[in-house]
C-alpha cells in the first residue's frame, strides 16, 4: 500500500507540472507575446537525461551482477563451453555498441539543449559515414553468425554411432520418454495409434517396438562421458526441450521431429558436491508457454557413471513386458479368422497399422 501511495503521488506531481507548463504557454498566447519563452524546463529535462543515464546504468549494472549466477549455471557438457564462449562474445560486441549509442544519446541531449543564438547544423548525407556503419557491422555480424552456424550444425548433425538414444515427446502437460530395447533400435511409431495405453503410438507390427522402454513419468538417465542423442517430438503444440546446465535447447514441433546431441561431463553427484547442494538435480523443462499446465512440464535428469547407467538400463522393462494385455489383445486381433462371407477384396485385408519412419 505504501508503494502504491508513493506511485500515485508521483503521478499527481507529473500531472501538476504538466498543467503548469500548459498554463505558461496559454498565458503567453493570450498576452499576445510572440517571443517563445523556453524557460527552465528545457534545462531541467536536459539534466534529467544525464541523471537517467547514470542512475539507469548503475541499476542495470547492479541487477546484472546480482543475477549473474542465476543466468549462468555451471556447464556440464562438452559443447557447453563453446556455446558459452559464443554467447558472451556476442554479448560483449553488442554490449559495447549498446552502451556507446545510449551514452551518446543522453549526453547529446544535454550538450545540445536549446540555447538562444545557436542553430542546429543540417547534415543530410555523407557517403563515407554510410559505408563505415554499414560495412563494419556487416563484417562483425557475418563472423558471429558463421561461428554460431558452425557449432550449431555440429550438435544438430549426425551423432556418433555409439550414442545413447533417448526419444522425448512433449504433450500437454508432461514429457514422455522412450529408450531403444535390447536390439538398440527404436521401433516405428504412428500418431494414429496413440491411445491411453500406447501413448507413444508404437506400431506393434514392428518387432523393434516391442522391446522399447517407454516412460510416462520418472527421470531421464544418461551416462557421463558418453554421447547422448535426443530425438524430439511434440504430440500437440509447440514445446521446448530446455536443459540449462547442458546448454541444450531445441523446439519440439508438431509433425516435425528434431534432434540434438551432447556429451555430459559431470554426474549428478559430482554437481551436487560442486555446488554444495545435496538436493540438486539437473532439469528438463519446457520454456515455451504451451498452455495452463505449462508449469508442470518438468523432469529430472540423472547423469550416472557409465557402470551405474548400465545397471539402471538392465533393470528396465520393455513396453510388451509392462503391457502384456495390450500385446495379447493385438495378437488376438491380428490372428482373428477372416469372415468367409466377405468379398475376396475384403478377405485380403488384415489389420496392419500404417508405418511411419522415425
Amino acid at each position: 500500500m505504501i508503494a502504491l501511495g508513493i506511485l500515485l503521488v508521483l503521478v499527481l506531481l507529473l500531472v501538476v507540472f504538466g498543467l503548469l507548463f500548459r498554463l505558461q504557454i496559454l498565458t503567453s498566447i493570450f498576452s499576445g507575446s510572440f517571443t517563445r519563452d523556453i524557460g527552465v524546463s528545457n534545462r531541467v529535462n536536459a539534466i534529467l537525461m544525464v541523471v537517467f543515464l547514470v542512475v539507469g546504468g548503475a541499476a542495470f549494472a547492479w541487477s546484472f551482477a546480482d543475477n549473474f549466477g542465476k543466468m549462468n549455471p555451471p556447464i556440464a557438457s562438452v559443447h557447453g563451453h563453446e556455446m558459452e564462449r559464443l554467447f558472451w562474445t556476442t554479448m560483449i560486441v553488442i554490449g559495447i555498441v549498446f552502451v556507446l549509442t545510449q551514452a551518446l544519446l543522453f549526453l547529446y541531449s544535454y550538450k545540445y539543449q536549446h540555447k538562444d543564438g545557436r542553430r542546429a547544423f543540417f547534415f543530410p548525407h555523407n557517403n563515407k559515414i554510410e559505408i563505415i556503419w554499414t560495412v563494419i557491422p556487416a563484417i562483425v555480424m557475418a563472423g558471429l553468425i558463421f561461428a554460431g552456424w558452425k557449432e550449431w550444425t555440429k550438435i544438430t548433425g549426425p551423432a556418433p554411432k555409439d550414442s545413447v538414444v533417448v526419444e522425448i515427446m512433449g504433450k500437454q502437460f508432461n514429457w514422455l520418454l522412450r529408450y531403444p530395447g535390447r536390439d538398440m533400435k527404436l521401433g516405428v511409431v504412428n500418431y494414429r495409434l496413440i491411445d491411453a495405453t500406447n501413448e507413444f503410438g508404437l506400431d506393434l507390427n514392428d518387432k523393434s517396438s516391442l522391446d522399447d522402454y517407454v516412460f510416462t513419468s520418472g527421470e531421464i538417465h544418461v551416462p557421463k562421458g558418453h554421447p547422448v542423442l535426443l530425438k524430439i517430438r511434440s504430440r500437440d503444440v509447440l514445446h521446448a526441450v530446455y536443459m540449462p546446465h547442458f546448454r541444450v535447447q531445441m523446439y519440439a514441433v508438431p509433425g516435425m521431429p528434431t534432434k540434438f546431441w551432447f556429451t555430459p561431463t559431470k554426474t549428478t553427484d559430482e554437481m551436487r558436491s560442486e555446488l554444495g547442494n545435496p538436493k540438486f538435480n539437473y532439469e528438463l523443462a519446457c520454456n515455451q508457454i504451451c498452455g495452463r499446465g505449462h508449469f508442470a512440464m518438468k523432469m529430472n535428469i540423472v547423469v550416472d557413471e557409465p557402470e551405474d547407467y548400465v545397471a539402471w538400463y538392465a533393470q528396465q522393462k520393455s513396453f510388451s513386458e509392462q503391457n502384456p494385455d495390450v500385446l495379447a489383445s493385438f495378437k488376438q486381433k491380428a490372428n482373428k479368422p477372416v469372415n468367409q462371407e466377405a468379398t475376396p477384396a475384403a478377405a485380403a485385408v488384415v489389420p496392419v497399422a500404417a508405418k511411419a519412419s522415425l
